[in-house]
């Protein structure tokens, strides 16, 4: 009897040594987490629009280098096969840390990007 006490005191006092460890590595890991710097907003650095009755345009950049501008017109107006088309392009910087660039075109024909980073389609 006095051994298998003896054996689960020594085996309670493991796990507690091991429960605190755990403890003091989690809280270490919770305080580095705490103190690491928050990542800044984007503020705008710049940003232009003007939209009338039959055409649009905007010019925007923010701190973090994105970026859009675009220009849009109403086409065939007054008929029925009135429709807008817009060209313009935006860059970002993706989470792998490259920055792209998308320009397109959105028209009768569908919106058409192009960007050295989109797979291009086989020509028929």
């Amino acid at each position: 009897i006095v051994r298998r006490e003896l054996f689960e005191n020594r085996r309670s006092k493991h796990q507690t040594t091991i429960t605190m460890k755990f403890l003091i590595v989690f809280v270490a890991l919770f305080a580095v987490a705490l103190a690491a710097p928050a990542a800044e907003e984007p503020t705008i650095v710049r940003s232009e629009s003007d939209v009338g009755p039959e055409s649009f345009k905007y010019d925007w950049e923010t701190s973090d280098g994105q970026a859009a501008q675009a220009v849009g017109q109403l086409n065939d107006i007054g008929t029925e096969n009135e429709a807008i088309s817009v060209s313009g392009s935006y860059r970002f910087t993706a989470d792998d840390g490259q920055t792209y660039q998308v320009n397109y075109i959105a028209d009768k024909n569908g919106f058409q990007p192009q960007g050295a980073h989109l797979p291009v389609a086989p020509v028929a």
